[in-house]
């Protein structure tokens, strides 16, 4: 009996494909670990053997190999650290040596290892890892140990994991990109034509890793330094004395501390790139500074500036009110420059912020990997500047919005004052005596105040009276009436009352001890209207006297202070 062969279900047949890729899948990432290297034909073959000394097997072992031949000065040996394919094969032991020694250099001076990077695997395999760690888990044959700038393009100093042969092992090396970049590098930043003419006794290695001539020159550029700044600030003294504008004086101070700063930093930068061409340790300090001191000029320029342009313009000071009525455009002006000042401030920061970060090494050299990530450094300075950032962003609001204009009268917590100054953090107010009122610019902008400036900057000032329930009104009115027909004519208050057509008095209320009166006085400027209402007042008590004096009887009510609370 002839039986016909079993075929598989049709569901299963067709499952059988996916199966099939999947294993392919599968199969792809682990060949791709298998062949995390890179593939050369040879290595080195004009170089003779690798002594035992040196091991190349792990990225760190290699760094520590290259190293440890380097402070031997065996430099033949630090050689095979290199990828010389690129050098002929008769060459590379006269070559190498050369090249191993220029690369130590360079890296001794601007580059900061970073063991933690550096395994101690063959794979150089990242066990640890989260989602932002796109490496995470995967071997790698190539680790960027430091870019640094060259001419057109940066250059990167690599170290890569290749297989010299069907039979050899993988080894770690400096590739032949990074050996290609060796001499140019060494021109730019090895030793200087000073350092080059220094006696052998200063080139051996002080302290802490520092040559001597470091350890002496070093001091040698902080005075320097200091020497620069005194000058520079003393010139920019002796112009300001000897200008009788003040616009120009004004400059000067504004210009002076920025100008140091920035002459500062550029000499440190110069003497540090040209003269003392300092070592990583030194280095990794010494850039970052550098970057500091440039965006910490620009932003003081920008800033003190802009400020000598309100003080000596349109702001408030010697012959120059900004409070007067005929100031309302120069109140604008000033506050627009007020948020032009606040929005260069804060992108000369952010751009400075990443200038800054960019060229800092200095947490890696401290061991403080943690601080060195933009997620974690981000996160410490944002909670450390929570505080000042809110208060810059809510007068940026007010420069903006102009609720509060650069010279505008308001009454704030009951003090009659004018806005002299929206600064970063914090409102300058001053009050009607000439006292200074500091007021967070949070605490400004979450607070209800007056502006008597917005708008029409005619106002009426009400003075407000407790008077007796059979008092003479109609005489009171009559009263306020003459009292304001002759502030008007007079010249000490007359120009500041506005049309009299507005001189009125109501009866907004009354209680046990009488009613409620209301006298307003027009004026035509919010600035001096204190003063009218001041002259007001003090003509309308004397006159109800007089009229209590005239009827035997009183017109304020007599309470004792217990009933008046």
């Amino acid at each position: 009996m002839t039986h016909a062969r079993r075929r598989p279900p049709a569901p299963l047949a067709a499952l059988l494909p996916l199966l099939l890729a999947a294993l392919l899948l599968l199969a792809g990432p682990l060949r791709a670990q298998e062949d995390a290297v890179f593939e050369v034909d040879g290595l080195n073959a004009g170089l003779g053997a690798v002594p035992d000394r040196v091991d190349r097997r792990t990225p760190r072992t290699a760094i520590g190999s290259f190293l440890e031949s380097a402070a031997r000065k065996d430099w033949d040996a630090a050689a095979h650290l290199l990828d010389l394919r690129d050098v002929p094969e008769a060459d590379q032991a006269r070559e190498g040596p050369i090249l191993a020694r220029q690369l130590h250099v360079v890296l001794d001076r601007k580059a900061v290892l970073d063991w933690a990077d550096l395994r101690q695997r063959p794979d150089a395999l990242q066990a640890l890892g989260g989602s932002q760690q796109a490496q995470a888990g995967e071997p790698r044959r190539s680790l960027l140990i430091r870019e640094l700038d060259l001419d057109f393009a940066p250059a990167a100093i690599l170290l890569n994991r290749v297989k010299p042969g069907e039979d050899a092992d993988p080894v770690w090396v400096f590739p032949q990109e990074t050996v290609a970049d060796v001499p140019a590098l060494y021109r730019l930043y090895g030793p200087s034509e000073f350092e080059s003419r220094l006696p052998e006794v200063l080139l051996q290695e002080g302290f802490w890793g520092l040559m001597w001539w470091e350890i002496l020159g070093l001091p040698i550029m902080i005075l320097a330094a200091i020497a620069l700044a005194w000058a520079i600030h003393r010139a920019f003294d002796t112009v300001r004395r000897s200008s009788d504008q003040a616009m120009v004086r004004g400059v000067m101070d504004a210009l002076s501390t920025p100008a140091v700063i920035a002459g500062v930093t550029a000499f440190v930068g110069w003497s540090a790139g040209t003269i003392f061409v300092f070592s990583g340790r030194i280095d990794a300090f010494i850039s970052p500074l550098v970057a500091i001191g440039y965006v910490l000029a620009v932003l003081m320029i920008v800033m003190n500036v802009i400020d000598a342009v309100l003080d000596n313009t349109i702001a408030p000071g010697e012959g120059v009110d900004l409070t007067t009525a005929e100031r309302d455009e120069a109140r604008s002006t000033a506050t627009r420059l007020n948020a032009i000042k606040r929005i260069a401030a804060i992108v000369i920061f952010l751009v400075g912020a990443g200038i800054v970060l960019s060229t800092a090494d200095v947490f890696r050299g401290l061991g403080l990997s943690l601080l060195a990530s933009a997620g974690a450094l981000t996160l410490v300075v944002g909670f450390a500047a929570r505080n000042v950032l809110g208060n810059i962003m809510a007068s940026l609001q007010i420069a903006l919005n102009q609720s509060a204009r650069v010279g505008d009268r308001i009454v704030w917590k009951e003090h009659l004052c004018y806005v002299e100054r929206i600064h970063l953090t914090f409102v300058q107010l001053r009050d009607w005596d000439d006292t200074r009122v500091i007021v967070p610019v949070e605490e400004f902008v979450s607070e209800t105040f007056t502006n008597w400036s917005i708008q029409d900057p005619a106002m009426l000032r009400i003075l407000k009276f407790k008077i007796l329930p059979d008092a003479d009104l109609d005489a009171l009115n009559e009263a306020f009436a003459d009292i304001m027909r002759e502030l008007k004519d007079g010249d000490e208050v007359g120009p500041w009352i506005a049309d009299l057509d507005d001189v009125k008095m109501n009866i907004t209320g009354q209680d046990v001890f009488g009613l409620d009166v209301w006298f307003y006085a027009p004026c035509t400027d919010p600035n001096n209207s204190w003063t009218v209402a001041c002259e007001a007042r003090e003509r309308l008590v004397k006159a109800i006297q007089r009229m209590a004096e005239a009827r035997g009887r009183p017109i304020f009510p007599e309470a004792t202070p217990a009933e008046g609370a």
